[in-house]
């Protein structure tokens, strides 16, 4: 499937069938391992791929990091792959637009930008200039526009609801074809933004969300499940590590050592 074909693909998974339920890779092996899993699509976190090159979320990473990352993770998998470029790396409409560019060349079909505590008319400047780009390269490519109002506390109540319709409003109209809203999870709320939002509504793995399926009847079209993949393979690594140095026994890892197939044999 080339790269034109699986960014109309990725676009179906977000109106048709079942909610797509995405999980997040931050290198190769990752993404690799959620592909076998059979994902229809894989999605790389933008703080999980930080932390892998050592450093903080919060459009720190350098680029080229990142590009190398969406690169590897695109050569060993062949369903959709989708970035999390955070916000960009970058205010500048021009700058923004080369990345889109080359995170397109780097095999990706779709990208989450966000705005965090940014203006919304920056960012919706923002999400036209990365939905021209893209348009430039004749990949269909996924913009999902992501607002930072509940996660960041930037309203409260009936206040931050409005605030996010509002925002998806002005980001579909600049371009996005989705909207993510990380930190939404009461199901009243839930079912009022996908009530008034009319782009597929996203958002993420956290304590206490409705399963899968009741988000799906809630109208959501988009499951992303961020860190957690990282840190769930991290935490326990790090017991083991400790086991291994105090002993210096095999048994340290042999609660996780089997599983994961022979990756040399994946790779080659």
């Amino acid at each position: 499937m080339d790269q034109r074909a699986k960014a109309e693909a990725f676009k179906a998974l977000h109106h048709t069938g079942d909610i797509l339920v995405l999980a997040n890779a931050w290198d190769a092996a990752s993404a690799a391992i959620i592909a076998d899993a059979g994902a229809k699509a894989v999605a790389t976190s933008s703080a999980a791929v930080a932390w892998a090159h050592g450093y903080p979320d919060g459009d720190a990473l350098p680029r080229d990091r990142l590009l190398a990352s969406i690169s590897a993770a695109a050569r060993v998998v062949d369903v959709p792959l989708t970035a999390d470029i955070e916000g960009g790396y970058t205010d500048d409409l021009g700058e923004l637009a080369d990345l889109v560019g080359q995170v397109i060349a780097a095999g990706a079909v779709g990208i989450n930008l966000e705005d965090g505590r940014r203006d919304a008319a920056l960012h919706a400047r923002k999400v036209a200039a990365a939905r021209k780009a893209a348009d430039a390269t004749g990949v269909p490519l996924f913009v999902n526009a992501r607002t930072d109002v509940i996660l960041k506390g930037l309203a409260e109540g009936q206040a931050a609801y409005v605030e996010v319709v509002e925002r998806a409003a002005r980001y579909r109209d600049a371009g996005a074809d989705g909207i993510f809203v990380p930190w939404a999870k009461d199901e009243d709320l839930i079912g009022r933004l996908t009530g008034a939002i009319t782009l597929p509504l996203n958002v993420i793995l956290m304590p206490g969300l409705a399963p899968a399926a009741r988000l799906q009847a809630l109208g959501v079209r988009r499951l992303s499940c961020g860190t957690t993949p990282f840190t769930a393979t991290y935490a326990p690594l790090a017991g083991m590590i400790g086991g291994y140095l105090a002993t210096g026994e095999a048994s340290a890892f042999a609660p996780a050592a089997a599983g994961v197939g022979n990756l040399n044999k994946r790779f080659s």
